[in-house]
Parts: C-alpha cells; sequence; structure tokens
C-alpha cells in the first residue's frame, strides 16, 4: 500500500472535507477522475463512437483488471450500468419454476429482498429467509438446514449496507457446491473492501458497485458469471453485441459474460472503473483491507466511549483489540434524530449518513432499531479523522 500522504494525495478532496461515507460513495482518486474526464473531452473533441474506438484498448483493460481483481478469466466478467442492475439480470436469467425455493438472509440488500418479493409474487418462487447468528452473521447451521432439494439459488450479501458485519461468504458458498445449489453473492460493499477470490468463495454469479470501496465512478458497476453455468442463463433480453445474429430468424448467445451487456453503456465511466480496479490492485487489497478494519475497529471503540451513543454492529467488543467479522461500515445512535446529527456534521464538512428503518425491514424490525447512523471509513482515512469525527459527535448531542 502506498504511504498514506501519498494516498490522500490523491484524493485531493481530503484537504477540505472527512468522508466517512465510503459506502455510499466513495473519493475516487485522482488516477479515476483524470482518465473519465479526459474520455469525455476526446468525446467532445472527436466524437463518442470515434472516442470509444481510439481508446478501445482502456475500455478492454476492464476485463482483464477485475479478473485479476476476481481470480477469476476475464471472459467471465462483464461491464453494467450498476451493481442493482446486474444483480436483476441474473436472478431474472434463471429458469426457476413454481414452487422452487430462494434462500437468502436477513440482512439481504432491500433492492435485492424487494427483487426475490416480485419474483415470489409474479413467478411462484418460495422465499427462505434465514436468521443471524449472534455475531450477526448468516447462521451456517440454519442455512444447512434449509437447503433442501427444492432449493434452486442462495442469494447473499456479503457485508451489508446496515452494518459491518463480513458474512462467511466462502463457507455459505462450500455448502452450495456441496449441494449443487446456484450462489449469487453481492459485492458491492466488499469489492475494494476485502480479497474477494472466487474460486475461494464457490460463488457462481457476483454482482458489484464503482462507487463504493472501489472508488470508481457513479453509474458503473460488474458482473461475474462462472463460465460452467452460462449456458444454463437465459438473459431476459437481447442486445445485438450480446449475440450473433446469424440468419434472419435465428441468433446465438455469446459464450461470455458479455451476452449480460449492452452496447450502448457509459464508456468513460467503464474506463475509470477499470483504472480503480487496477489502483485497488496497486495498493495490495490485503493490506488496504487491514487498514480499512483497524480504523473501523478504532472508530467504534471511540464512539463507544461517547456518553449516549450506541454501537449497533452485532459483536462488538470494545475491550478486544479487533473483531474480525467486522469491517469498515460502523452504525450507531445518539440521543438525537439520525438526521439531525447528520445535517450538523455536514455543517463541519463531515460526511456520513442515515440507515432508514424502512430501507432495512427484515434486519431492523427483528433488532427493533429505527433510523441510525452510519460511518465508513476507507484506507485513506486517518486516526486524526477519527478523533474529530468522534469529538464532532460529541459536541453535537451535547
Amino acid at each position: 500500500m502506498k504511504p498514506i500522504e501519498l494516498l490522500r494525495s490523491d484524493t485531493p478532496a481530503c484537504r477540505e472535507l472527512l468522508h466517512f461515507n465510503n459506502a455510499g460513495s466513495s473519493l475516487q482518486p485522482r488516477p479515476v477522475t483524470d482518465a473519465v474526464v479526459q474520455h469525455l473531452l476526446l468525446e467532445q473533441t472527436v466524437g463518442g463512437y470515434e472516442a470509444a474506438q481510439a481508446n478501445a484498448d482502456a475500455s478492454e483493460r476492464f476485463y482483464t483488471a477485475f479478473a485479476a481483481l476476481l481470480n477469476c478469466n476475464p471472459r467471465e466478467i462483464a461491464y453494467v450500468e450498476n451493481a442493482s442492475r446486474g444483480w436483476n439480470l441474473l436472478l431474472q436469467a434463471i429458469p426457476f419454476e413454481v414452487g422452487d425455493h430462494i434462500v437468502t438472509g436477513v440482512s439481504e440488500y432491500a433492492s435485492n429482498y424487494l427483487s426475490l418479493l416480485h419474483l415470489a409474487k409474479t413467478q411462484g418462487v418460495i422465499i427462505d429467509i434465514v436468521p443471524n447468528n449472534e455475531l450477526g452473521q448468516i447462521d451456517l447451521e440454519k442455512l444447512e438446514a434449509a437447503l433442501d432439494d427444492n432449493v434452486r439459488l442462495v442469494a447473499l450479501t456479503h457485508i451489508p449496507s446496515q452494518s459491518g458485519v463480513i458474512h462467511p461468504a466462502a463457507e455459505v458458498g462450500r455448502l452450495c457446491q456441496q449441494r449443487r445449489i446456484l450462489f449469487l453473492l453481492d459485492a458491492c460493499q466488499s469489492a475494494g473492501q476485502t480479497e474477494l477470490d472466487v474460486n475461494e468463495i464457490h460463488c457462481d454469479m457476483l454482482t458489484g458497485s464503482g462507487r463504493k470501496y472501489l472508488r470508481g465512478p457513479r453509474g458503473t458497476g460488474f458482473m461475474y458469471v462462472r463460465h460452467s453455468i452460462l449456458d444454463f442463463l437465459k438473459p431476459a433480453t437481447v442486445d445485438l453485441s450480446a449475440i450473433s445474429w446469424l440468419q434472419r430468424d435465428h441468433f446465438e448467445w455469446r459464450d461470455d459474460a458479455r451476452r449480460f451487456e449492452l452496447f450502448e453503456h457509459y464508456v468513460a465511466g467503464k474506463i475509470g472503473l477499470a483504472i480503480a480496479a487496477q489502483y485497488a490492485l496497486d495498493n495490495n487489497i490485503a493490506e488496504t483491507s487491514a487498514a480499512i478494519q483497524r480504523l473501523g475497529h478504532s472508530l467504534r471503540q471511540q464512539l463507544s466511549r461517547i456518553s449516549g451513543v450506541r454501537i449497533h454492529d452485532p459483536g462488538f467488543m470494545a475491550e478486544a483489540s479487533q473483531c474480525e467479522h467486522l469491517g469498515g461500515i460502523v452504525t450507531f445512535d445518539t440521543p438525537l434524530s439520525a438526521e439531525t446529527l447528520q445535517q450538523r456534521l455536514q455543517a463541519q464538512s463531515i460526511n456520513s449518513s442515515v440507515l432508514r428503518q424502512r430501507n432495512t425491514r427484515l434486519e431492523f424490525e427483528e433488532r427493533g432499531l429505527g433510523d441510525i447512523n452510519r460511518a465508513s471509513v476507507h484506507y485513506f482515512n486517518t486516526e486524526a479523522e477519527i478523533t474529530r469525527f468522534c469529538n464532532a459527535v460529541k459536541q453535537a448531542i451535547a
């Protein structure tokens, strides 16, 4: 990992801003922004199609960069407009039958669960929700008990948006592999925050976002599809770039993950996301992941010492030197409303987020939580910023 001074030099906003909203949208490093701007200027100068042709190699590096990030073949990678779009494309491509079961966790991302609910209403599938254990992770024993012959898919969010918990994706993947059940992993918060090896995780499909811990442009995402299941999936829509039109009344799908792509896409964003993935690789994800976990634990510890603050990340122990199941997303509440605290912090150029109960009904209703605050750190943040943040929280609620 680069020295912290260089990382922050690559992140100009650090000079004026304390950014603890990386789980929402992180700050782009300078090389990412430069790549996007340069391509947009080229489009302005020579035209959109011509710019895409001139920068074809830069666009193509998206596939090799993400293949390296996920330890897979470039042919198993596709570009999508955002993670939710990619997740839904994969869900809709699975040929479900009435009565098929989909198993998911209580921490599932809201849009994902709503898509499952829609599928249940329109196609007659059955959703089984597995509870979490005392650490807030999906209960593996109860998951294993739920995996019978009727289960077609297990869908899991690796790191929920509403807590710092890192779910045991590899263990879930092994259970699915043993039973030949499809495994779809939402890696929106884990891509760039933790190491991701699709072969160790044993997932068949994975989706992720560009704007979060990967520090890429908004409106960008990626998808992984294991090649061995590709022909089993039937995309719900057809695009000219996804097929070969062989005869007037006959076409064949591409034989790689790009069968899920569209011809018209955000070329500048795709190039910027490729740069972001390479930037993450160049900084050694094992090292940056350790830094994120260390900063997240430090933030929880310091917040927990403030009178009136309650930490809501399951299994957090202030006296521990580290909580291995928790990452850089920190959730808490104070005597103030979550929105009021966020506004008071923002007035001091401190970015954070509010988690709404209505967007996390499965977990928050079960845990008896309302709207709460979220602060999410990245490797370019510092201990000094954590101290400043906690002092600002303390002053705001005094």
